[in-house]
């Protein structure tokens, strides 16, 4: 019994540490919202944008999934970055990538 209350304990330990754990942040196409948030300036729907993306924006962009972002270039879902889609398709050539043939 003693073994069983102790093992229990212990469990406990473990799951009020994973508990208290930060959880990860959601990632769209292997972005954050953070790295999402770096590449808003240079693709800005209702501002001046600046001229190029940001190191850490194409640094972003490099380890996307270029292809998963083009399946949102028409959607509203851009609008609630302030996200002009055809600035944002314009970025992976501002940043030396090359976008998928069918996301022109």
């Amino acid at each position: 019994m003693a073994k069983a209350v102790a093992l229990l304990a212990a469990l406990l330990v473990v799951l009020a540490a994973l508990a208290a754990a930060p959880a990860p942040a959601l990632a769209v196409c292997n972005m954050s919202n953070d790295q999402f948030m770096t590449c808003q300036p240079a693709a800005a729907a209702t501002t001046n944008p600046t001229t190029s993306p940001s190191a850490d924006c194409c640094a972003a962009l490099s380890m996307a999934d270029l292809p998963c972002l083009c399946s949102y270039k028409n959607s509203p879902w851009l609008n609630l970055y302030n996200i002009d889609p055809k600035r944002a398709m314009e970025l992976p050539a501002k940043c030396g990538l090359t976008m998928p043939a069918n996301c022109q």
